[in-house]
């Protein structure tokens, strides 16, 4: 399994604020790694690292050629954006040149594949401030997958969507790195809908990190060491419950990451 990105004694901080250090990894083709952790752990910083948006204070990134595609977080849209679904797509294919946009019909023939690969043929013409967050980030899958990543980046693509469609999104991800070998770095507050799909898990957290299978790291002693704290990993109905990791949640002692 080649190397697809990586990072070699990577080290990020922001003055004197450690997010991270002498972080090594490389990620195979076609694995499906999930980044974990609180909220300012380092999550975001880490996927624009790898985008070369953030340069690392310490160590190198390593790329192996091929694009990057990236699914950002569901968001809202203003409400006076005049794009369809089939709009937002197509920035994926011809949004970065300068000058009219392509109008071939090798272009036009790229985006209906894409909305037929993501579900999203039915409401094509909509305006995309009558969609639901789920429609939306069925939209974001397809832009991103525009380019043929070798390399999908997901930054909290779950994030307030139902129970549903989060199960969709999951699912259409996944299916792209089974059917294109294409490596994933998909960052979550929540394992439970992936983790079916996950190879490895990097958990980031009090400027230290685990990184290794799941088994490696979804445990409670893992957890505990990485916090400096009594920390416990259950699975409770085949999910994976973890208590007592301060700041990892929002409600009171438990959390589902």
């Amino acid at each position: 399994m080649s190397a697809t990105i990586g990072l070699s004694g990577a080290g990020l901080a922001f003055g004197d604020r450690v997010l991270w250090q002498d972080l090594d990894l490389e990620l195979g083709r076609g694995e499906f790694v999930a980044v974990l952790g609180p909220n300012g752990s380092g999550k975001t910083s880490f996927l624009r690292v790898l985008l070369g948006r953030q340069q690392l204070s310490s160590g190198a990134l390593l790329t192996g050629g091929g694009p990057l595609g990236y699914i950002p977080q569901h968001r809202a849209v203003a409400p006076q954006t005049p794009l369809r679904g089939r709009d937002l797509i197509r920035l994926g294919l011809d949004g970065h040149r300068w000058g009219l946009p392509l109008g071939t019909r090798r272009i036009r023939r790229r985006v209906g594949e894409l909305l037929e690969a993501v579900g999203a043929a039915g409401y094509a013409d909509r305006p995309l401030t009558l969609l639901s967050g789920g429609e939306l980030q069925r939209l974001r899958v397809a832009q991103a997958l525009a380019a043929d990543p070798a390399v999908l980046l997901c930054d909290e693509p779950l994030l307030s969507l139902d129970l549903h469609h989060q199960k969709v999104v999951a699912e259409l991800v996944d299916e792209r790195r089974r059917t294109h070998d294409t490596t994933v770095v998909f960052v979550t507050h929540e394992i439970n809908p992936i983790l079916d799909m996950v190879d490895r898990v990097l958990y980031l957290a009090q400027g230290r990190f685990r990184f290794g299978s799941l088994a490696e790291v979804m445990t409670s002693a893992s957890l505990s060491d990485l916090y400096g704290s009594p920390v416990e990993v259950a699975r409770i109905n085949g999910r994976l419950v973890v208590v007592g990791a301060p700041g990892a949640h929002d409600h009171g002692g438990e959390t589902t990451v």
